[in-house]
């Protein structure tokens, strides 16, 4: 884990040494000298850390990586601490700065020579660990550092009695069916999950149940072969193995591949064959592979179990391909196999009634993972049924699964996906940890704080942020970060690590110092911290721990400390600050001295002004005001050069959904011109004093990809066009009108290429032209438009179009969705459309819509008739409609009824009904109660 430390520390080293070349002076040659030595250390970190990370492994070995580690953090610090005194002393101006200048210039003496010294200091330190490091004979190993041993604690795991199978019965009948059944063609069926999810075992059962029927069959454990070779031999001798013909003569001493393909091929050209390839983690392997299992179209199956869904993607390129997804078990099921586990060896095999509560909360503590139940129920097995002991072990399950030696194999099983990642995805994939269990982790804030700390590498070819998405596909196709919801376009939205990979990121988390140790009093030096309202004291007793990064304040109910008088004393590198939720209203002038600070979230905080001192931050990256109190922002943010990210904008939550439910910030003119870096702006109110100026400013912002204006006036509208016609890679556009019936003039708009969210609030009368031109657009949202023409139907034919929301939209009586239209479309709301009296929907449009919402449209007398026809629809909703309309869909008597039964999900909510209105299920008799009630 040196490795993530130290290639951070190289890549800032490279920057400090191009950017700050006159600044060093005396030290350039001792930086440059400290660089050259870490990058050759880091060539054998990777190999160094897997052996420290294997158990029994060499002390000295141990050792050795956290002084590498250790030394990383103190070069890592000492930069960060050198720009600060250097950026403090330039920025001194006026007489009262001369005068300080003068003490300043005989301070800075001092603090050069301290500098100096602790230059000379660091590179004497690294130079003693390229000697431990010779002296040890740590190499670069040729497995390229795996951490995989040669001990296998997965071994022997799938050998599992079916008994014993809990929750898998209906996998093990679909595969079945697909293993025999289906097409003549050659087909890959891919188990994907993350480790532990019982991938192995469900293919060891499935294998058993049908290998007879092929005309041959082998199972592969790839993970346990080292070369393509051995793989291929391997693949010849238990082909002849399985139906007891003798191998070909000579087959281990053959070395080329080429041989071996046309022995296997040779073998299986006119047999029916299924093989199994177990535990796969490289994608490429199937490069090779394939070409020794010939397509002879007698129905031969492939199976692979992997962690990797990227696996199962590449083998799309030359195969017909199903995926499975494995899921975790449920609760109930997670229960059972506890259960049959932990009194396997009793008559009855059932949990006793005293013992059912605490089964399930441990269960409920295993997230689904059946390697970890079983571990568990495995360890219960020798308690007994002693309720004290059952209690003991679930109170304290994490830190059994780090010492008891009955468990130690589920961390190490966990462990190995980690030590696989690249370094860069390492430290992406740490931060995860530095979350709460089981927290749902908001995935644009978790983007945001890796950019900040500098995780993310630049890319000439896209965006920091498009490289932080694309590691976080990475960490999600490798089974290592789950989502726990995504919107209807696709987008993931939160995610979070299961239960027990979050046990095993704490431990690394720790163990590289990155969070305090559980073991460690609160002066212990982290990089990340993570405050609740449980441990806000532990700020107060902090003292000087400049090593510190990031804050994440969380759930505080009161602050009792001047938290940004002590942050600026005695946290002066840290680069994030989350103050979510926090009760202060006010926002110190102190923050101006955070200069490292990338990353400021005051989101749904009560403060309602900046300080001037906010410009002073030329580093920040992010500035997150969303549902704060904030309107107007200050002058002295053109001194952000580097801002990327501002959102801002309070919500309104005591009035009726309106045009200014959503409140925009103001910005002077002048001013926002000067954030050029900004890619994400919103919302900000469109100046009505000096409009054109405001609009004209508003072009330089070229790199913008989301826009947000709001309280824009009719006779803006074309400058407002102007200036988006420079921003070429805008993908997300709201334009919001000054009040419900004020025109937008967007008719000259020349649309962004790449625009994929559009929302358009205020009087259109006609749905303008150019949004049949965007052609990448996946959202479209309309509301107070007024169109009372057929110019909707533009929206039908956009061939990526997936969600659509209508609301006060469409004026008209009759709206009809016309078969072949809205081919992507998954979620469609039809919402407050007063004067709708019929909704057409033929046969064949819609094909993929998932979701549909309708109401309240007063004048609806009837379900549309083809609704049932929506073969993907599972959801429909209806909103503060008629009762009369609802009364026609209860079931066994509504006279539509029949129009909406083959509908998984059917709701009906009314608003008027409690705080927040109530929603009954179809079926529900609360409903019928309601709807008859006088």
């Amino acid at each position: 884990m040196a490795e993530v430390a130290v290639n951070m520390v190289l890549e800032k080293l490279i920057s400090f040494l191009n950017e700050e070349m006159q600044l060093l002076r005396d030290f350039h040659t001792e930086v440059a000298d400290i660089k050259l030595e870490l990058d050759f250390l880091s060539s054998f970190l990777r190999d160094a850390d897997a052996k420290a990370a294997t158990e029994g492994s060499d002390e000295a070995i141990k050792t050795w990586v956290k002084h590498v580690r250790e030394a990383a953090y103190g070069i890592e610090d000492f930069i960060d601490e050198y720009m600060l005194s250097a950026v403090q002393h330039r920025d001194q101006q006026g007489f009262k700065a001369f005068l300080k200048r003068i003490l300043g210039y005989i301070r800075s003496l001092k603090q050069e020579r301290e500098m100096v010294s602790k230059i000379q200091d660091l590179k004497r330190s690294v130079h003693e660990i390229g000697e431990k490091r010779r002296r040890l004979d740590i190499h670069v190993s040729d497995q390229g550092g795996s951490s995989r041993g040669r001990i296998d604690p997965r071994a022997g795991l799938h050998f599992v009695e079916s008994g014993e199978l809990v929750g898998i019965q209906a996998s093990r009948d679909e595969l079945a069916g697909r293993l025999i059944d289906g097409e003549s063609m050659r087909i890959v069926i891919s188990l994907v999950g993350m480790g532990g999810l019982g991938k192995t075992t469900l293919a060891k059962k499935v294998y058993d149940d049908v290998k007879d029927i092929f005309d041959c069959h082998a199972w592969i454990t790839v993970s346990q072969s080292n070369t393509t070779v051995e793989r291929l031999r391997t693949m010849v001798r238990r082909f002849h193995e399985a139906k007891n013909d003798i191998p070909p003569i000579g087959i281990n001493d053959v070395t080329d591949a080429e041989e071996l393909i046309g022995k296997c091929r040779d073998y299986l050209q006119y047999k029916r064959y299924v093989i199994v390839f177990d535990d796969v983690w490289d994608e490429h392997f199937w490069q090779v592979i394939q070409s020794a299992l010939p397509e002879n179209n007698n129905g031969s199956r492939i199976i692979i179990t992997t962690r990797y869904l990227s696996v199962a993607e590449f083998c799309k390129q030359s195969c017909l391909v199903h995926v499975h997804m494995l899921q975790q078990l449920s609760l109930e099921f997670a229960q059972e196999l506890l259960c049959r586990t932990a009194f396997r060896f009793d008559q009855q095999k059932e949990c006793p009634d005293n013992l059912e509560s605490l089964s399930f909360d441990i269960a409920r503590k295993c997230d689904g993972l059946p390697l970890a139940i079983v571990a568990i129920g495995g360890l219960l097995s020798t308690k007994g049924k002693d309720v004290l002991e059952w209690t003991r072990l679930c109170d304290d399950l994490s830190k059994q699964l780090k010492s008891n030696p009955h468990l130690a194999y589920v961390k190490t099983i966990l462990s190995f996906s980690y030590h696989d990642l690249p370094h860069y995805l390492k430290s992406c994939f740490l931060y995860v940890g530095v979350f709460p269990p089981n927290h749902h982790i908001p995935v644009k804030k978790l983007i945001r704080l890796w950019i900040a700390e500098g995780l993310v590498k630049e890319n000439q070819e896209m965006t920091l942020e498009e490289t932080a998405k694309a590691y976080l596909t990475r960490l999600i196709n490798r089974s290592l970060v789950q989502v726990e919801w995504s919107d209807s376009t696709g987008r993931a939205r939160y995610c979070r690590a299961h239960d027990l990979i979050h046990e095993v990121l704490l431990s690394k988390l720790e163990e590289l110092n990155l969070i305090p140790s559980s073991q460690a009093s609160s002066n212990s030096a982290a990089r990340y911290l993570w405050i609740d309202n449980n441990r806000a004291c532990d700020l107060s007793r902090r003292n000087g721990n400049c090593q510190t990064h990031s804050i994440i304040f969380y759930n505080f109910q009161e602050l009792h400390v001047p938290v940004f008088e002590r942050l600026s004393l005695n946290f002066k590198l840290l680069r994030q600050v989350d103050f979510e939720n926090a009760p202060f209203e006010y926002l110190p002038k102190e923050v101006g001295n955070l200069w490292h600070l990338r990353y400021l979230s005051l989101r749904y905080s009560k403060i309602k002004m900046l300080p001037k001192s906010i410009g002073k931050l030329h580093n920040l990256i992010s500035l997150d005001l969303k549902g704060s109190l904030v309107v107007e922002i200050p002058d002295e943010v053109r001194g952000l050069c580097n801002l990327q990210y501002l959102g801002a904008y309070s919500v309104d939550h005591d009035n009726h959904y309106n045009i200014n439910t959503d409140q925009g910030i103001r910005i002077n003119g002048s001013v926002i011109g000067s954030l050029e870096s900004i890619e994400k702006l919103y919302y900000v109110e469109f100046q009505s004093q000096n409009g054109e100026h405001f609009g004209r400013e508003l072009r330089r912002l070229t790199r913008l990809r989301k826009l947000g204006i709001t309280k824009l006036k009719s006779d803006f509208g074309e400058a407002l066009c102007c200036a988006i016609k420079q921003m070429h890679q805008l993908h997300a556009l709201r334009i919001s009108a000054v009040k419900e019936d004020e025109v937008l003039e967007l008719k000259s708009m020349s649309p962004p290429p790449c625009l994929e969210r559009l929302r358009l609030q205020g009087r259109l009368m006609t749905l303008p032209g150019w949004i049949s031109e965007l052609k990448n657009l996946v959202k479209v949202s309309l509301h107070w438009s007024g169109i009372s023409d057929g110019s909707l139907k533009i929206l039908g034919d956009l061939p990526k179009l997936s969600e659509v929301w209508l609301h006060e939209c469409y004026d008209g009586a009759e709206l009809h969705f016309e078969q072949g239209k809205f081919p992507k479309l998954k979620y469609l709301a039809l919402r407050c459309l007063y004067k709708l009296e019929k909704l057409v929907i033929e046969r064949g449009c819609l094909p993929c819509l998932e979701t549909l919402g309708i109401g309240p449209s007063p004048l609806l007398q009837e379900v549309p008739t083809n609704i049932g026809n929506l073969e993907c629809l599972k959801n429909l909703e209806f909103h503060d409609m008629a009762k009369e309309f609802a009364k026609k869909i209860l079931p066994n008597e509504g006279l539509d009824y029949w129009k909406v039964k083959r509908i998984p999900n059917v709701c009906v909510h009314f608003t008027g009904r409690g705080l927040y209105g109530e929603t009954y299920k179809l079926g529900d008799f609360r409903l019928r109660q309601y709807l008859y009630q006088t």
